[in-house]
């Protein structure tokens, strides 16, 4: 490693702990060794420091004894005529800076300080990163449509600069965060003043102003090894292992570099995250710490994304379809406010829908958009609203009815990646508006034809062989193809509810997230769908179609073993073959007996009561305490990483109002409390399964927060409503 660098993250080490140091002092004296404190919604502490020495920071006076452990790991500036390898000695120093700009961010939110609101712009930054977000977007970070995450420091030459940079990472799908400045001047205003939407929904994410905010994003990726990974605390070596082959981050400085983000960067480069700059700086490309290069160099503004990309390793998959916007999924978060909009269709404002059918081949054109109304072009040149129908006609030698309704859904993903344009619902309580901007850039009508015939055909390439696309304007047309699409819509319905665990011979595999949780395995049946609400039965089903060898594969039932639990022999046998021997046997239906792995991407945790003699449903974004002592983030910490944890699950939401939700625990009798989110969310389905359980009013009978969050109050609740589960048999 080169003696300037060295130098830098050396002297950069000691002036970030000094400081530190400095301000728990402080801190202590005002509020004592024992004040209590913890990140917002995290169940790792000061996540850093519990990943890599499994010691959980909860007090100012840990914070104390956490320091110490940084300032254990110093080491003296390099001699001015002594000449030797400093890469170790840096390193170390660079993770003390980690644990130490973790420290001084805990700090600054007991004092609050964070997250920081600029005070030129009004700007709220947004601090650390939750669990709840890091679960939220799990599937994306595992299904290949986010391939990698880029950390900016300081500032572009300028806002035109800056612009370019953020929306070629954009169209790569490339999450981005934001920190640090020069002189002041930050990626993040450069944005602000041109308008630009930032935010979770864009992923554009300005976490802090100054260069120590980057340990937020640190924080996030190491978390991926706690929850995803099943990475023990402690064991910093698979930490450090897991977020350089399975995390891909990197980090971009723009501007000149100074000692705290050398520092800062080295701690990054112990994670396996090179740094690509815009100045001169010494290099470093020797491998083993980073997959490639650690400290790279581009000038060229127009070639840095692309050197980063290459210097992590990224493999970049962008499919754009011909239309005058900017194109990919970092714009599906993109909201287009009314004073925005140019034109809007549906949303209770217009008639509209939209329905994928199935063609014979010679049936239809491939590539061709018609749009079918009166003088349609001069009432989209005047903006307002309009009707609109929108029929996406399929063809395929492997094309199968069931697989309509998957492509349908995949409307909104179509739609909303381009950018100004925004989408929302489906089939007939659809709703879509077309920005100004987006105008002026020359989308018509005909793109969305065209959007939908490009993506469709990406996306379901091995069972799509033709696409065409017509568009309806006037109210008369769009009403009466509307009533032929609604007749569709309820055969799908009716064949669907008859699609039952026993009607099949044959469940699917999802192992996307293996790349994150190696010894995960989603087993999806029509009943049963994965744990991150975001593939059932069918979508597996089409996914195998479309990549044989991909992610979700088919799995042969085999002998049914046990009914009442939900046990197959060929789930058994592929279980052993898909985890790596990890995990041996799968019931379905029961959380109590080797029930299903979970990830850590699940969108509810169910977890027993025994006192209640039932289980509780919390969901993913809950925040407050669970009659069993822990909120959602502490049992998350405990539930995901691919293992299998009796009387804890992971599920998706809409298992909920299966019929073999816990089939062999008792069903949804079992239910005793779920957060008031739930009941609303699910009420009319649920209902109806109650009521075919003989409960039509258990709804009423489940307890949430506005009733308890104490188990003791939960007992009397349950006893003065006469809740079931009181009455059978016991769990345990």
């Amino acid at each position: 490693m080169s003696k300037i660098i060295a130098t830098a993250v050396i002297r950069g080490a000691h002036n970030i702990i000094q400081r530190t140091e400095e301000m728990l002092d402080k801190t202590i004296a005002e509020k004592g060794e024992n004040f209590h404190f913890e990140f917002p919604d995290t169940a790792f502490y000061l996540p850093m420091i519990y990943a890599m020495t499994a010691y959980p920071v909860k007090t100012l006076g840990d914070m104390k004894v956490a320091l110490g452990i940084a300032k254990d790991m110093l080491h003296e500036e390099p001699d001015e005529n002594l000449w030797k390898p400093y890469l170790g000695e840096a390193l170390d120093c660079g993770m003390a800076t980690l644990f130490a700009e973790e420290i001084m961010m805990a700090l600054r939110y007991i004092n609050n300080l964070e997250p920081v609101v600029d005070p030129e712009t009004g700007f709220e930054y947004n601090g650390f990163i939750t669990d709840t977000i890091q679960r939220n977007l799990g599937i994306q970070l595992v299904d290949g449509t986010m391939p990698g995450f880029a950390a900016i420091i300081g500032a572009a030459p300028d806002d035109d600069t800056a612009l370019k940079i953020i929306r070629e990472l954009q169209e790569k799908n490339i999450l981005i965060f934001l920190a640090g400045h020069v002189d002041g001047n930050s990626v993040t205003k450069q944005l602000l003043r041109k308008g630009v939407e930032l935010g979770w929904d864009t992923r554009i994410v300005p976490v802090g102003p100054d260069t120590e905010h980057i340990i937020y994003p640190l924080d996030w990726s190491v978390r991926a090894s706690l929850i995803f990974g099943g990475k023990k605390p402690g064991d910093y070596k698979a930490h450090l292992k897991y977020t350089k082959e399975r995390v891909f981050a990197f980090a971009m400085v723009l501007g000149e570099l100074n000692d705290i983000i050398w520092t800062t960067g080295a701690g990054a480069i112990n994670m396996g995250y090179p740094a690509i700059c815009d100045t001169d700086v010494p290099v470093i490309h020797p491998t083993g710490v980073c997959l490639y290069e650690e400290v790279d160099k581009e000038f060229d503004h127009n070639k840095i994304v692309q050197k980063s990309i290459e210097v992590r390793g990224l493999k970049i998959v962008v499919e754009k379809p011909p239309i005058p916007v900017a194109y990919g999924p970092a714009f599906e978060g993109e909201r287009i406010r009314k004073e925005d909009m140019f034109i809007e269709f549906g949303g209770t404002r217009t008639p509209a829908f939209e329905w994928v059918r199935m063609r014979e081949m010679d049936e239809i054109e491939d590539g061709k958009v018609i749009i079918i109304g009166n003088n349609w072009k001069e009432r989209y040149e005047q903006g307002g609203k309009m009707p609109l129908g929108l029929v996406v006609d399929i063809a395929g030698r492997k094309m199968q009815k069931d697989f309509e309704s998957v492509i349908e859904r995949k409307i909104h993903s179509n739609i909303n990646e381009a950018q100004g344009v925004w989408h929302m619902g489906q089939r007939d309580i659809n709703w879509m508006r077309i920005s100004h901007t987006a105008k002026k850039d020359g989308f018509t009508l005909e793109h969305l034809g065209i959007i939908n015939v490009t993506m469709t055909h990406h996306r379901f390439k091995a069972i799509v062989d033709k696409v065409q696309v017509t568009i309806y304007t006037d109210e008369e047309d769009v009403l009466r193809v509307q009533e032929e699409a609604r007749k569709v819509y309820k055969e799908r319905d009716k064949r669907l509810a008859g699609l039952t665990d026993e009607a099949v011979d044959t469940f699917y595999s999802c192992l996307l997230c293996q790349s994150f949780a190696p010894t995960h395995v989603c087993v999806v049946s029509p009943e049963r769908l994965g744990l991150c609400g975001a593939f059932n039965w069918l979508d597996c089903k089409a996914a195998f179609e479309i990549e044989p060898t991909g992610g979700n594969q088919p799995i042969p039932k085999g002998e049914l073993l046990d009914a009442k639990y939900g046990r197959y022999s060929g789930i058994d046998e592929y279980l052993k073959k898909a985890s790596g021997g990890a995990v041996e046997t799968l019931n379905l239906y029961t959380i109590m007996e080797n029930p299903m792995t979970s990830c850590g991407c699940f969108e509810c945790i169910v977890a027993i009561i025994p006192e209640a003699n039932g289980v509780m449903i919390v969901h993913r974004g809950y925040t407050d305490m669970t009659p069993i002592g822990m909120k959602f983030s502490t049992l998350a910490g405990s539930v995901g990483g691919g293992a299998q944890n009796p009387g804890f699950m992971g599920i998706g939401r809409n298992f909920v109002i299966s019929k073999k939700f816990l089939f062999g625990d008792g069903g949804i009798k079992r239910i005793v409390w779920m957060t008031k989110n739930l009941k609303e969310s699910l009420k009319e389905a649920f209902d109806k399964r109650a009521e075919e359980e003989g409960f039509p009013d258990l709804l009423d009978r489940i307890a949430d927060e506005t009733v308890c969050e104490d188990s003791e109050k939960l007992l009397e609740f349950l006893t003065s409503v006469k809740h079931p589960a009181l009455e059978m048999e016991p769990l345990l």
